[in-house]
């Protein structure tokens, strides 16, 4: 995976005046772009979208500081149709329009080109079992809230808060399947992963995928496949965090699988009254690599 990733920086650097296209690359390099982009994002700390953006215009930056090419000829050459629209994503990346960069030599924001290394500490306990799950449903009350990487997510607390007490009792004896207890779903999440992009949270159990599902609840089909369950303990959500992160720098690029489409689940076993502490289970789907 690590030399993966290495060749996908290689091939940006080859098409950052063009279109690079991830899926056939993904394919050439053995995996998918699904694992690619969610991997990519993890370590690098910014999507693939975002590096290519900041790369292109550090390159273009240059060109724009040397002034032998008008800014139209600049813009036109890295992918933008217009100076205007060049300029935008100019100022977004350096914080200046390339015409006050011409002007001034700076302020600029480089991106350096990136390169992987795996450093494999053993800083995060990485307790899993390999699970193959038939079809089954997760259901509960959903709802579209923005992706946090750090923290407690307000808009999660204030969706729960929002459900009647007793709402949880029903839904615990709703469940009947693994994952048990109540759990907590997010799907829909782009591959990349971004800050502030929005995915789908669900409040709910899992139920065999012959169980009748209450109408006023939401529902997810989740197919048959394989799962790695990650068992994490101590302060929550950070715990739980950080396992997430290790998956990806520590477990997946020294493990025989990848992330495959689908939602990624928690379920809590114990916790602190106050929520503090607590024990969960992080389900991640996964096919060989």
């Amino acid at each position: 995976m690590i030399a993966a990733l290495n060749r996908l920086v290689d091939l940006v650097e080859q098409h950052l005046t063009g279109e690079l296209d991830v899926t056939a690359t993904a394919r050439e390099l053995g995996t998918t772009e699904y694992h690619l982009r969610r991997v990519f994002s993890s370590l690098a700390g910014m999507p693939l979208s975002e590096y290519v953006r900041r790369r292109r215009m550090t390159v273009a930056a240059a060109e724009v500081v040397r002034g032998e090419d008008d800014l139209l000829a600049i813009a036109v050459r890295h992918g933008y149709g217009s100076t205007e629209a060049f300029g935008r994503a100019f100022r977004a990346v350096h914080g200046a329009g390339p015409g006050d960069v011409r002007r001034h030599g700076g302020p600029l924001r480089t991106q350096p080109q990136l390169r992987f290394r795996l450093t494999v500490e053993g800083s995060i306990s990485m307790d899993t079992r390999i699970v193959d799950r038939p079809a089954f449903r997760l259901a509960g009350h959903a709802a579209r809230v923005p992706l946090l990487h750090r923290g407690v997510n307000p808009h999660i607390q204030q969706h729960i808060a929002g459900l009647p007490p007793e709402e949880h009792g029903r839904l615990k004896a709703l469940g009947n399947t693994e994952p048990e207890g109540l759990l907590q779903v997010t799907d829909d999440l782009d591959p990349d992963s971004a800050e502030g992009s929005e995915l789908t949270y669900l409040h709910g159990v899992a139920v065999s995928d012959d169980t009748a599902v209450p109408e006023d609840l939401d529902a997810i089909r989740v197919p048959a496949g394989r799962w790695a369950v990650f068992r994490t303990a101590g302060p929550h959500p950070q715990a739980l965090q950080e396992t997430w992160a290790a998956t990806a720098t520590e477990w997946f690029p020294s493990n025989p699988w990848r992330l495959r489409p689908g939602p990624s689940i928690v379920a809590v076993l114990e916790r602190a009254e106050d929520f503090s502490t607590a024990t969960c289970e992080l389900w991640l789907p996964v096919e060989p690599a």
